[in-house]
């Protein structure tokens, strides 16, 4: 089977070359079309795995940039559900089916896919999606599916309207008052404490630390919150193009990467070098001193503006983790080295990321002072002080003591 690829740049949408999938394994192959060679401004949109140049290059999987519009675990669930209530026809059998089965009005990134010239991009909507004032409705459809007892009604709801992204958490595209792309990430009934919250607060603490983040908004829905995310890989109705920080390293499954090797690919393909490096290193810090364990390289992504240049995204998915959950989450590592998180081992790799101590050190400082605030900062927030106490092991802990020795020293 083939597909072809396009992507929107500069205003059009463009035919970028044409992907082959195997019926009877996972390999894929993926040939640029010559008109998009012969453009001044071609890029590759996955530049270690797919670099610009004629032929057919092969795969054993699913090239990363390619993977990054797809689903993750949530969206996966819905797909399958969707297969079993017979609202979708095929069944998925390889990441490239998951991929294609999502909706196009809210595909992460700019990439898009048809069959043929004379085929709609797939898979095609009215690209209306629901507003905020739905978040209800769209919390009960994600609650069905997770007590299995979501009707073809909820599934086409979800996977039509809200088309599901990346992560495990429940969510679904919305649309804002302004009309801007949102992402709204809904509670699991299971959940040990308020996640929507925690992430609010890891987004607000960040920015206070000097980070770019993405915007964010808190959404009470009846006794539940919700996160609504802004989707930064849009500029009003113009899709951007998107590459996780796996895909942008061309790292394989179970490869867990590490920031110097990110800030190697900044270096590499980074459109601003010196600003994004600084960046990186200041979330690696934040990272540390607020608990942000569920921190992997595809929660980093990359945004392209200049053709052939990336460049950091604003940060997103900052989760706070309390230690009694650590052990089910997994961090980058912070070198090659893979050593346990310190303090220490960040300044260490600091001139890695062309920062000098006494620059480090004041950042380290910014970023310590504003994870500090985070029970004030909560309450700003009107979170819950029931709330706040489920998080306060993500916050006051062994870093943010070795931080205040090392400020202190």
């Amino acid at each position: 089977m083939s597909w072809e690829v396009h992507i929107e740049w500069q205003g059009q949408t463009c035919l970028v070359g044409r992907l082959h999938a195997d019926s009877r394994s996972p390999a894929v192959s993926f040939e640029y079309a010559l008109e998009w060679l012969k453009r001044a401004d071609a890029f590759s949109f996955d530049p270690t795995l797919l670099p610009l140049r004629p032929g057919a290059q092969h795969g054993p999987m699913l090239f990363g940039a390619i993977q990054d519009c797809g689903p993750d675990r949530w969206g996966r669930v819905l797909i399958e559900r969707a297969v079993r209530k017979k609202v979708l026809d095929q069944k998925p059998y390889r990441d490239i089916d998951y991929a294609l089965a999502l909706d196009d009005a809210s595909r992460l990134g700019a990439l898009r896919f048809r069959h043929d010239a004379e085929s709609p991009f797939l898979a095609p909507s009215t690209g209306k999606l629901p507003p905020l004032l739905r978040l209800q409705a769209l919390l009960r459809a994600a609650d069905a599916i997770h007590s299995d007892t979501a009707t073809a009604e909820d599934l086409r709801f979800l996977l039509g309207a809200g088309s599901p992204l990346g992560g495990a958490r429940p969510k679904s595209a919305v649309s804002l008052v302004d009309g801007r792309l949102a992402l709204a990430k809904f509670p699991k009934p299971d959940d040990p404490r308020d996640i929507a919250a925690g992430e609010i607060l890891a987004l607000t603490l960040a920015a206070a630390a000097g980070l770019r983040v993405a915007e964010h908004q808190l959404v009470p829905v009846g006794a539940h919150s919700v996160a609504v995310i802004t989707r930064f890989d849009r500029a009003g109705q113009a899709r951007i193009p998107f590459l996780s920080g796996a895909s942008l390293l061309g790292l394989s499954p179970g490869d867990p990467g590490a920031y110097t090797r990110l800030a190697d690919g900044v270096r590499q393909f980074g459109h601003d070098v010196t600003g994004d490096l600084r960046e990186l290193w200041r979330r690696l810090i934040f990272s540390l001193l607020a608990s942000n364990y569920d921190d992997h390289l595809r929660n980093h992504a990359f945004l392209m503006y200049e053709a052939g240049r990336w460049a950091l995204s604003p940060a997103y998915d900052l989760n706070p983790v309390p230690e009694i959950d650590r052990v089910r989450v997994n961090k980058t590592p912070i070198s090659e080295d893979n050593e346990e998180p310190s303090i220490d081992g960040a300044l260490a790799v600091a001139p890695r990321f062309g920062i000098k101590a006494a620059a480090a050190k004041s950042i380290l400082r910014e970023v310590f002072t504003a994870a500090s605030a985070w029970r004030g900062t909560g309450r700003k927030l009107r979170l819950k002080a029931a709330t706040l106490d489920a998080y306060a092991s993500a916050f006051d802990h062994e870093l943010m003591d070795e931080t205040r020795k090392l400020l202190k020293a």
